[in-house]
């Protein structure tokens, strides 16, 4: 007789760390959807923050304090959007009655012409359908229902703006308390991380004014060839309203279409043809090439971040889509986290990181956290400098200790090739010198 086949078993044991990470991992993701507000707020405190400390910076280089560089920053822009406000929503109410008012007549005139086609009988009684006089009424009555939300989203408003002001009225404090809360070994890529988000920042602003400009260049001559009255309110208008991804452009041809009305229906549907391929040129060509150049993000990446962005979290996750997804890149670069189709980090990068976190962590011995923090922001913009200019960390690379804020500076000096044995004792001049090959 044949024996039968031994049976084997197998046994998978989890160890209890994994089950811990896994844990970890859950609640994070929970807590993530649960803070979504406030990690939204956050976000786009940030995006202010990088948009106007170069502005403040630049005040503060030409000898104005930091807090009165933020009043002036602050005030040019409000009287900035208030002079725009001024300018845009008088002519667009103005031109909004206009039309409701003229609306019977408008429908009369459409009717008399779809008489003449035969085709045309269905859209004719769905056209005469159209309760006209009700609209009024019933967009008031919306924009009553939705007044909570519009109230609460004012108070997120403020609530980010002046998370943006602190963040910027005081940032050496703000970088001490995340610098304090992260390994100091990780305090250089934290660093070259936060340095390569005001690039990204900066870029993602700029792509928006691009858009912005082109938009409102493009309606203003529109409307001027056809001596539109408004011309200039309706193009200032239609670059705010390009900033929303997606549907901000066709929000943006609504007055532009209706503008036109006086000059018969023939020139209605030339402006209605002109900006529908304005706005798929802008949405196929223009926003991929200049934010996929500045955020250095694939076209496809563009598209797909918007529509993800637009499909979580509306209009405002489609504003906030690209610098995100510009991060996240940035962040698994600048970590050095192996993607499984990317080739790993040369030994050659990884011996500069190494070179780096060693001469910082030389530096930044028994020093705070606010001080760490200015000394690894400054190493890292010198880092990145170098690289750009294909050296490495050899030359002079004068580093701040301390905030000028807080003590006198004093300067760090790397040079020569070996690294001392000791740097406690700094020279005649008050610097210490780091040595690297």
């Amino acid at each position: 007789m044949s024996q039968k086949p031994a049976r084997t078993s197998f046994r998978i044991e989890v160890a209890p760390r994994t089950i811990l990470y896994v844990l970890i991992a859950i609640a994070a993701v929970w807590l993530a959807f649960e803070l979504a507000t406030v990690l939204t707020v956050m976000i786009v405190a940030l995006v202010l923050v990088g948009t106007l400390d170069p502005l403040v910076a630049w005040f503060e280089r030409r000898g104005i304090r930091r807090g009165r560089a933020l009043v002036l920053v602050f005030t040019v822009i409000i009287l900035a959007i208030t002079a725009v406000l001024l300018l845009t929503i008088p002519p667009l109410v103005s031109q909004m009655l206009t039309m409701l008012e003229g609306l019977p007549k408008t429908r009369d005139h459409v009717v008399d012409w779809l008489r003449q086609y035969t085709w045309a009988k269905p859209l004719i009684q769905s056209i005469r359908a159209v309760p006209i006089n009700d609209l009024v009424a019933q967009g008031g009555n919306h924009l009553l229902g939705y007044s909570q939300q519009i109230l609460l989203l004012i108070g997120y408003g403020l609530s980010t703006v002046f998370l943006a002001i602190y963040l910027l009225a005081d940032p050496l404090r703000a970088k001490g308390l995340l610098y304090a809360v992260v390994p100091r070994h990780y305090h250089i890529k934290l660093a070259r991380i936060l340095l390569e988000l005001k690039v990204i920042v900066g870029g993602y602003m700029r792509g928006q004014l691009i858009t912005s400009v082109s938009i409102f260049v493009f309606v203003f001559v529109l409307l001027s060839i056809y001596k539109v009255e408004n011309a200039l309110a309706l193009a200032l208008f239609a670059g705010l309203t390009d900033i929303i991804p997606f549907v901000g452009g066709y929000i943006a041809s609504a007055p532009v279409i209706i503008a036109v009305v006086p000059h018969g229906s023939t020139s209605v549907i030339l402006v209605t043809i002109i900006m529908f391929i304005y706005q798929e040129f802008e949405t196929r060509i223009l926003v991929p090439k200049v934010y996929g150049r500045v955020l250095r993000l694939s076209p496809a990446i563009v598209i797909i971040a918007l529509l993800i962005g637009g499909t979580l979290m509306g209009i405002l996750g489609a504003l906030i889509a690209l610098p995100i997804a510009a991060g996240v890149q940035m962040v698994v670069r600048e970590l050095r986290v192996e993607l499984p189709g990317e080739a790993p980090p040369s030994d050659v990068t990884r011996a500069r990181d190494e070179k780096a976190e060693n001469i910082y962590e030389r530096l930044s011995d028994g020093k705070p956290a606010a001080e760490s923090a200015v000394i690894a922001g400054q190493l890292a913009h010198r880092i990145k400098d170098s690289e750009q200019k294909g050296l490495t960390l050899s030359g002079m690379i004068p580093i701040q200790t301390q905030p000028a804020a807080m003590t006198q500076p004093k300067e760090v000096v790397i040079e020569a090739e070996e690294p001392p044995e000791d740097l406690a004792n700094p020279d005649a001049d008050g610097n210490k010198k780091l040595t690297t090959d």
